[in-house]
């Protein structure tokens, strides 16, 4: 999905829809499946729009996010893919990423 159409949605959910968390990739370094830049919106029931690269990182990322729309305060989470060179989920990546969790709900709005 384009990074755009995850924008437009998470202005509108900032502007008064559900609850959700938006995760933007901020540094990589190493093999890691997306770029800097790359989004995806997480919301309370656990849908996602877009990707950061899927996988068990993609998981550990929707799991801070549930944390970030309940609490919404913001975080920043590294994935570690150099733990293994082969995941259940056959990847082989083998670098780090940082990622930008951010709530997109109205009570954050007017923080």
């Amino acid at each position: 999905m384009d990074d755009m159409k995850i924008m437009n949605q998470a202005v509108l959910l900032r502007l008064g829809g559900e609850a959700a968390a938006l995760a933007t990739i901020i540094r990589k370094k190493g093999s890691v499946p997306r770029d800097v830049g790359s989004k995806m919106i997480v919301f309370r029931e656990g849908t996602i729009l877009g990707t950061i690269g899927g996988g068990c990182g993609e998981g550990e990322v929707i799991e801070r996010a549930f944390e970030v729309i309940e609490t919404e305060i913001p975080v920043k989470h590294t994935v570690d893919l150099t733990k293994g060179l082969f995941y259940e989920d056959g990847g082989i990546c083998g670098g780090t990423f940082e990622v930008f969790i951010e709530p997109l709900s109205e009570k954050h709005k007017r923080l």
